[in-house]
């Protein structure tokens, strides 16, 4: 059977409500990377935990993952409100850095009273606004992370000099929401710009998805609804002078692989969705996360392999290389070292 003209795309959700051993995470992330899928995310809110139960925060779990794992992209849910951009820039950049390149970032805002409540620093506010100003957190986020030129740091130890400071850069970010001038204090990350994703189900976020997007998720168990989805904002990001085909537009769906026919069934499953358009892949979110991802990367994925839709080995280092995305210019690069 021929291979497909596009790859195909597979991630899994590694949330695991009240677990707190971060050697769990690490053997969860460890499976998905024998099945080679491109990222595992964890889940996150400033929403209080139900009564009795607590939350361990998605991006310092993932910084501990990071070193014990070599490949897997690792994509923590980060809200935008509530927050500082430039507290979320440093953040992603940092776990870019332990994880050599392989970081990822779900963009979430918080549009509940009881979140509002929570954090206490402002009423809620409705759905749109708050994705209007997601909008400029992605923007100065960038920003913070183009403010280092990639050969900022010149270490000379005969001069005590660690950088160049020609080469680190102010953002004077001014939106509706918030001002920040940076630099940032952490170099740019070794992808540039870590990977951005959201869940675009809610067509609220499509404008957001369209413009700052690497990765969609729609959480969808319908092909027809996803594909729809995916043409809409394939279309508004070709609008917003992208190029569509550089999305990762990602059926996001429960899965409870119990005995071998269910394993079967969600490899037909995924290759139906995908040969059809539906969806350039899979984010898979596991009922019983060491269970169903066991079988998953045991049986699912050899089955796809079997039928040359998915790959046997990482393409490359990095998230990016994963998802075939360039590492982006720097803005603020002089245009002789934004051209290397």
């Amino acid at each position: 059977m021929p291979a497909p003209t596009r790859p195909l795309h597979l991630a899994a959700a590694i949330d695991a409500p009240d677990q707190y051993q971060a050697a769990y995470y690490v053997e969860l992330a460890r499976l998905a990377e024998r099945g080679s899928l491109d990222f595992v995310t964890l889940d996150d809110s400033l929403a209080p935990p139900a009564p009795g139960t607590g939350r361990l925060d998605a991006l310092t779990v993932l910084s501990r993952v990071a070193p014990r794992t070599q490949r897997v992209g690792l994509v923590p849910t980060v809200t935008t409100t509530h927050t500082e951009p430039f507290h979320v820039s440093a953040g992603l950049a940092t776990l870019d850095w332990v994880s050599r390149g392989r970081a990822g970032w779900t963009v979430r805002v918080s549009a509940t009273e009881a979140e509002a409540g929570h954090v206490g620093r402002r009423p809620v506010a409705p759905p749109v606004a708050l994705w209007r100003e997601a909008d400029e957190v992605a923007d100065a986020v960038a920003r913070l992370w183009d403010s280092w030129e990639d050969d900022a740091e010149i270490r000379d130890v005969a001069t005590g000099r660690f950088v160049d400071r020609d080469k680190l850069h102010y953002v004077d970010f001014v939106g509706e929401h918030f001002s920040v001038r940076g630099p940032s204090i952490v170099p740019r990350p070794p992808q540039g710009r870590p990977v951005i994703a959201v869940d675009a189900t809610d067509e609220a976020v499509h404008a957001f998805a369209a413009r700052h997007a690497d990765v969609i998720y729609i959480r969808t168990e319908d092909p027809d609804t996803a594909r729809i989805v995916r043409r809409a904002i394939r279309q508004l990001a070709a609008g917003a002078g992208r190029d569509p085909d550089r999305l990762t537009v990602l059926a996001s769906i429960q899965v409870q692989l119990i005995d071998p026919a269910d394993a079967v069934r969600l490899a037909e499953r995924i290759a139906d969705w995908f040969r059809d358009g539906a969806a350039d892949g899979f984010h898979i979110r596991p009922t019983a996360p060491l269970r169903d991802l066991g079988r998953l990367v045991d049986a699912t994925v050899p089955l796809l392999q079997q039928r040359c839709l998915f790959r046997r080995f990482y393409p490359g280092d990095t998230l990016r290389d994963h998802l075939g995305l360039r590492r982006p210019s720097n803005r603020y690069a002089r245009p002789q070292e934004a051209s290397r």
